[in-house]
């Protein structure tokens, strides 16, 4: 018999447990040990005592037949029946045991996870092992191999970091007659050598996230959409202290033998519940995207911190006309104004200037057009086109130049990357790679490696931007004044008592609606525009980058500036009460 190891545990950056082990039982049928009738009554019994679906019995059945398909000592091989079974129904298993003579109970460990959906895309789920990942583990070195019935991580850090997790089953063996009944301790101890009864298991590692419970709460709190996603990363090392992509799913219900009805459900929905959001999908970034025009701007000289240019409420390229949000015009602006009221103009006509190499330069150096390098599993580049890569059929350079000045265009981008690049402008210039696990620790605590922040070297100057200060403070005194000057696109979400700043944005996007065959309000959800906020908070000295996106919420104003704002709030409250805690355990 198996003994199976206790899986680690995660938790958060102080201590607090997100997911953890419960004890539970698991029920394993061995084919070898009942054939013909007896394996019918045994079938027959047990979908009875475990009330199983038809849909659970066919499984049952099935896997009893592919046992007696391959090589003989297939069938000497249990496979899993039911997992975690409720008490009530392992008390029945039990009362029948001289029933059900190819029959195991094994106690398991299950998984306990504790923030239900909010953190499901960065957890991941567990189910059970497919054959192939049987068959491609018995050849491990490090004895990590698998057999039928368990489980493996699915997504998130459960799969990223299954061999830490994992643990190693111990072992235990017993003395049986030909239809694999114990035959009792004292036969035991006659027929098999006491250090060979038991190897007791080994758990698995524990990882210590950087997510804190808190901030993660108040940021699903905060953020009303339907679909989305918010970023909370520490601005000056790269951290992740709260990381939601919505809708998401329940890894308790994952984690179960879920039904195929419940399965196509997940799968159907046009929202995409499994779909981290976060960093496997990726969005126009619209007027958030301004500030990598700002800069490769004023790099390229077209601009200057102070210069100005004339909004009149257009801008004309050839027989093409592309207009302001207002009509009228901004009159003349610097970068700061610019980026305080969000004026297209100003940016059409510097990203016409500077040029679409100049902005697709700048934006890779910030850590857009590739993986972040998140440890979190898959990971999208997004787009950032440049002259090499737009094809002429589909206009001119200039154009598609002032298109992706204020986001749009074939520029996408990830909420994630976002995050990188708005830390690296709110830090003075140093581009981290985001992380999510501070340490792991063995299960006694011990520190087994602990995580350093680590600049991002694939922005293509070894995480540095080589921007010019000056240039940093224009754009940072621009997104300061977005939020707290009068006029200012999010100046309505400012803070009584904390200065933060940031950059409204809507992001246009194509009218799939009507093509997707659904309801008319869903049509007309998915019609709407994205809000985005990227922002960081204080503005004076910034500690931490919020980023918020609220698929199809309309105005980035309305629908994702008063989010960041909420959990900036949230944030400053719980840093306080740290600090009052850390200040009466010192005068102690």
């Amino acid at each position: 018999l198996f003994v199976p190891a206790d899986r680690g545990s995660l938790l958060d950056r102080n201590g607090k447990t997100l997911v953890d082990n419960r004890p539970s039982f698991d029920v394993y049928m061995t084919p070898a040990y009942c054939k013909g009738r007896e394996k019918e009554e045994v079938m027959t019994k047990l979908a009875v005592y475990l009330q199983m679906t038809p849909e659970d019995v066919e499984q049952m059945r099935l896997s009893y037949q592919k046992s007696w398909v391959k090589d003989r000592l297939e069938r000497f091989k249990p496979f899993l029946v039911e997992v975690d079974i409720p008490r009530d129904q392992v008390d029945v298993l039990e009362a029948h045991h001289s029933e059900l003579t190819c029959v195991d109970l094994i106690p398991t460990p299950h998984r306990n996870y504790r923030v239900g959906p909010s953190l499901g895309h960065v957890i991941g789920y567990m189910s059970e092992v497919m054959p192939d990942e049987i068959d491609s583990s018995q050849n491990d070195e490090d004895d990590y191999s698998y057999r039928r019935g368990q489980s493996i991580g699915r997504g998130g850090l459960e799969r990223r970091w299954e061999r830490e997790l994992r643990g190693k089953d111990g072992k235990e063996n017993i003395a049986v007659d030909a239809k694999g009944r114990h035959l009792g301790k004292e036969i035991d101890e006659l027929l098999i050598p006491e250090g060979e009864r038991k190897i007791d298991a080994t758990p698995g590692n524990n990882l210590v996230l950087s997510i804190d419970a808190r901030l993660q709460e108040a940021a699903d709190t905060a953020f009303p959409g339907r679909a989305g996603a918010v970023v909370v990363m520490e601005a000056k090392t790269g951290f992740i202290r709260a990381l939601v992509s919505r809708p998401s799913f329940d890894p308790n219900k994952m984690s179960m033998r879920i039904s195929r009805t419940e399965l196509a459900k997940l799968t159907g929905d046009p929202l995409k519940p499994m779909l981290n959001r976060v960093m496997t999908e990726n969005y126009h970034p619209g007027s958030t995207f301004k500030v990598v025009t700002s800069l490769a701007a004023l790099e390229k000289g077209v601009i200057g911190t102070q210069t100005t240019t004339f909004c009149g409420g257009g801008y004309t390229m050839g027989n093409h006309r592309w207009r302001c949000d207002k009509p009228t015009g901004h009159g003349a602006l610097t970068v700061k104004s610019a980026l305080q009221y969000s004026c297209d103009v100003f940016y059409y006509s510097a990203g016409d200037r500077a040029g679409i190499d100049a902005l697709s330069d700048m934006a890779h150096r910030l850590g857009y057009g590739q993986p972040t390098g998140l440890d979190l599993g898959r990971e999208i580049s997004g787009i950032i086109p440049n002259s090499s890569t737009i094809n002429p059929a589909t206009g001119s350079l200039r154009a598609h130049a002032i298109n992706a000045s204020i986001g749009q265009g074939e520029i996408n981008v990830t909420p994630l990357q976002q995050a990188v690049a708005y830390a690296a402008i709110a830090n003075g210039g140093t581009v981290w790679k985001p992380q999510i696990i501070q340490r792991i620790e063995s299960p006694d605590g011990k520190v087994l490696k602990e995580f350093k922040p680590e600049p991002d070297v694939n922005n293509g100057r070894e995480g540095k931007l080589g921007v010019k200060p000056e240039y940093l403070a224009a754009v940072r005194a621009g997104l300061t004044a977005v939020v707290n000057e009068p006029g200012g696109t999010a100046y309505r979400s400012r803070l009584p008592d904390i200065r933060f700043a940031g950059k409204t944005g809507t992001a246009q996007v194509v009218k799939l609606g009507q093509k997707q065959n659904l309801k008319t309000d869903a049509q007309q959800y998915f019609s709407r525009d994205h809000a985005w906020f990227a922002s960081f908070a204080p503005a004076e000295d910034p500690e931490i980058v919020v980023i918020v996106l609220n698929e199809h919420g309309g105005w980035g104003a309305e629908a994702a500036a008063p989010v960041a704002s909420k959990i900036i709030k949230a944030w400053s409250d719980i840093k306080k009460q740290d600090d009052t805690k850390s200040m009466a355990r010192a005068e102690q």
